[in-house]
């Protein structure tokens, strides 16, 4: 170059530069084409400034299209916007390679993310139908049989005893009754009596029809709690001359047998919602069953029942006293006509028991007490107490002690949400037919 002026260091070199006719000022917007670098270095060329020198010369100039330097040689001009696009194609070259792979990243951690949430979904999905019973890992009988089978290789079991309850077991699975190993009876009749003589701290209580207890075996523990307490129910309904000819057989039926029944109800088109979810199968399954299910059984027996869900606490501290005020009216209803003040101590009613259903567990309400102060307290069968321990309620030393057992206060149900189920009288045909369309959605009543 013979002659070249840098404006990046002396704005001033151009003072005296003048635009001959013909000439403008070079425009780096205009002459610039990104999309066509060699038609911009062409403009870049043929725009052109001249300047004077001292001998009044005049040299003719060349702009950068991409930054601010100027030359006289149009060759060293080509070379060096060559360089500026050359390394703005590797820039935009590096750039499309960083965005490829911060995408492939992103798609790998979105797959990796997936996988790992269907596996967790997967492994709760299994753990659900295990506690439930859903898992395909045989039923009451299996139970039972692995049961009896780990107590003789413990030594706690003779093998003579296991084959001997073996052959009662599969005796009574056949007949589709119950054993009664597990039934404690006369305990409302017992009672009946103590409130008679003792709790004096007690103003009144009402208790229900007379109700055999039930407690879970080997066959069923850990999930046929709604099971027993429908025996407990069917025990009162079976002692009841009102309910008595919609009790099939006239005899308490096995675990199993009652499977078998809930299944013949769906068969007939109860609750398919409930059906569906269990795929419509129970027998030969661990299975839980809860309110609804109760409530399809009992209707397609022609029994009248009712759900009732209190479905939030109606107290403080998360307590439920509306539903104590519910069980005490309907316990009541026989003696609604007569004032508090005129009331025996203890009422013997003709109400069934009231199935009692909360979160995991379920149980069965026997009755209500009233105390002096007014506090109500709830008196209940649970399916998970043993006959050894019920049956010291049938003792009058040991009656009082063993009370609290049964005894439920306020303070001790305050689970979020309960449901009961009470039967309330029995169906006639048409009524049943009625009850059947209603229960294709079943609508519990609300409390509050």
């Amino acid at each position: 170059m013979e002659h070249k002026v840098d404006i990046r260091k002396d704005h001033k070199a151009f003072s005296h530069v003048v635009e001959p006719q013909g000439f403008s000022k070079f425009d780096f917007n205009k002459s610039y084409d990104r999309s066509n670098p060699k038609k911009s270095l062409i403009s870049a060329s043929s725009s052109t400034i001249f300047q004077e020198d001292s001998d009044a010369q005049t040299t003719r100039l060349y702009y950068c299209p991409m930054c601010t330097l100027v030359c006289t040689n149009s060759s060293i001009l080509q070379e060096h916007v060559e360089l500026h696009l050359m390394e703005n194609g590797n820039h935009t070259e590096e750039n499309g390679h960083d965005q490829i792979f911060a995408r492939m990243l992103q798609e790998q951690e979105d797959q990796f993310r997936k996988a790992e949430e269907s596996k967790t979904e997967a492994e709760e999905f299994r753990k659900l139908q295990k506690q439930y019973g859903l898992d395909n890992s045989g039923g009451f009988k299996k139970q039972h049989i692995q049961n009896m089978e780990k107590a003789v290789a413990r030594g706690q079991m003779k093998p003579a005893e296991y084959h001997r309850r073996k052959v009662e077991l599969m005796e009574s699975l056949a007949a589709g009754l119950d054993d009664g190993r597990t039934k404690t009876s006369g305990l409302i009749k017992a009672l009946y009596k103590y409130y008679h003589k003792e709790a004096r701290d007690v103003a009144h209580v009402w208790l229900c029809a007379e109700t055999d207890h039930y407690h879970s075996t080997d066959g069923d523990k850990g999930w046929g709690c709604g099971y027993r307490n429908f025996q407990m129910l069917l025990s009162a309904l079976l002692k009841l001359d009102q309910y008595k000819e919609c009790v099939q057989d006239k005899e308490i039926p096995c675990i199993p047998k009652i499977q078998a029944m809930i299944e013949d109800a769906w068969k007939e088109g109860f609750d398919p919602q409930g059906a569906s979810h269990f795929s419509r199968r129970l027998k030969d399954t661990r299975a839980w069953i809860g309110a609804t299910e109760m409530y399809s059984l009992l209707t397609f027996l022609k029994i009248r029942s009712r759900i009732v869900d209190f479905h939030c606490p109606t107290g403080p501290s998360g307590t439920h006293p509306r539903l104590f005020e519910w069980v005490k009216t309907f316990f009541s209803l026989d003696s609604s006509c007569v004032e508090d003040r005129w009331l025996p101590k203890v009422i013997q009613t003709s109400r069934p028991a009231i199935y009692l259903q909360h979160q995991g567990h379920s149980r069965t309400i026997v009755g209500i007490e009233q105390k002096n102060n007014g506090a109500q307290c709830l008196l209940i069968f649970d399916p998970g107490c043993p006959s050894h321990v019920m049956q010291k309620l049938l003792h009058p030393e040991t009656v009082g002690f063993s009370l609290k057992i049964l005894r439920k206060f306020g303070s001790g149900l305050k689970h979020k949400q309960y449901q009961i189920v009470a039967v309330d009288g029995t169906l006639t045909e048409e009524e049943r037919q009625v009850q059947l369309q209603h229960s294709r959605i079943l609508q519990a009543e609300r409390v509050p």
